[in-house]
């Protein structure tokens, strides 16, 4: 957990922009959370369970996490192929990874242990990396399969103050995992009037008793319905979170420990070295920027992702690295044509690609990212 709100928002939205996994906060529940009537935990008020996580001072765990998701998203493996002008921006193979991890089902191994954090994801056909040294400020993303990695620099802390001021910190590790507890952190960073607390049943997530925090958009302009979070109710760690589109019933994106230590994980599983072999690439991270708080004035700042908004009806703004023909007559046919571009909507995500070069995305009806992209 983070020492303040403050901080925690502007070091969120530069590991989302990294990491790009889970609910804007990029980290399942493959068995649901289950209730039980032997949990009986002391009662608490919605204030006092949001004080008891925000207190929370783990800083080492390990463990086995579960993510499913049902967004109801088309087809659009052929849009991840090379792109046309995308330079220093992530490879197609990465963009087919990270599409595939917000939109299936995987099982990852988590570690933690204070400026040390790896992701783990065990699939099929290969296994995927990502070691992050919170020291060093570096990340690096390694595929198997591909026999590839990508080194992510982040950037150093007088370029966070120089662009968010003196309050800004450097990230923490544990905020690049897709982790049940960083949504949490990323949900207390930003609430407000615009949402409903309150405590829903206890039950057991990973044989533990928790806690169920609830949140609910008091807006309608979004297309969350609410989001649920299983607080551990001995240490205050987040072991589960389950978004729910508006109107539904069952979660379409669902997260959570099946196995978790507390214990600090050995040393051994933070080590990464590139092999012979090995293809590695490497790249700065530019820092995101705030579209309503000034002209751009330089190359990074004009490729940066930029925020749009707050709170639920947020939206990102990406540069556009732009498609082939046969990509964009993909595109043609999963997208519907609005003003300005062409839209697609999932049960919690839309994405516009402007026609003038420019990707947004939120979780909110399409009718606000249009709104977005003709301001």
């Amino acid at each position: 957990m983070s020492p303040g709100p403050r901080a925690r928002v502007r070091r969120s939205v530069i590991w989302t922009s990294v990491v790009a996994v889970p609910l804007l906060a990029g980290a399942a529940i493959a068995v649901p959370m289950a209730a039980s009537g032997a949990v009986d935990l002391p009662d608490k008020t919605p204030q006092e369970l949001i004080a008891f996580a925000g207190a929370s001072d783990v800083e080492a765990l390990s463990g086995t996490i579960e993510q499913k998701s049902e967004l109801g998203l088309p087809d659009i493996g052929a849009l991840t192929g090379p792109m046309e002008g995308a330079g220093d921006g992530p490879s197609s193979a990465q963009i087919e990874d990270l599409v595939s991890l917000v939109t299936g089902s995987h099982t990852a191994k988590v570690y933690l242990d204070g400026d040390s954090a790896r992701l783990q994801v065990l699939d099929r056909l290969g296994e995927r990396n990502v070691y992050v040294d919170g020291a060093a400020g570096e990340i690096w993303y390694v595929d198997s399969e591909s026999q590839s990695a990508t080194k992510l620099v982040l950037p150093d802390e007088e370029e966070l103050r120089d662009t968010y001021g003196e309050g800004a910190e450097k990230p923490e590790a544990g905020d690049a995992l897709p982790t049940p507890d960083e949504m949490l952190d990323e949900a207390l960073a930003r609430l407000d009037e615009s949402t409903e607390v309150t405590v829903g049943t206890d039950a057991r997530v990973a044989g533990r008793e928790v806690y169920e925090l609830v949140l609910t958009p008091r807006t309608d302009d979004t297309l969350v319905g609410d989001v649920r979070f299983a607080i551990d109710g001995e240490t205050g760690v987040a072991l589960s979170a389950s978004v729910t589109a508006r109107g539904a019933t069952e979660p379409a994106f669902q997260v959570a420990f099946t196995q978790v230590d507390f214990s600090a994980p050995d040393a051994s599983v933070f080590a990464f070295e590139p092999a012979a072999g090995l293809e590695v690439t490497e790249k700065d991270v530019p820092l995101p920027i705030d579209r309503e708080q000034g002209e751009l004035s330089t190359p990074q700042e004009e490729t940066a992702p930029r925020v749009v908004g707050e709170g639920w009806s947020a939206v990102v703004e990406l540069a556009n690295p732009g498609m082939d023909a046969e990509q964009q007559a993909m595109l043609d046919s999963v997208t519907t044509a609005v003003d300005g571009g062409r839209v697609v909507q999932t049960s919690l995500v839309s994405v516009m690609i402007t026609d003038d070069g420019r990707i947004l995305v939120g979780a909110v009806p399409t009718q606000r990212l249009v709104d977005v992209a003709g301001r």
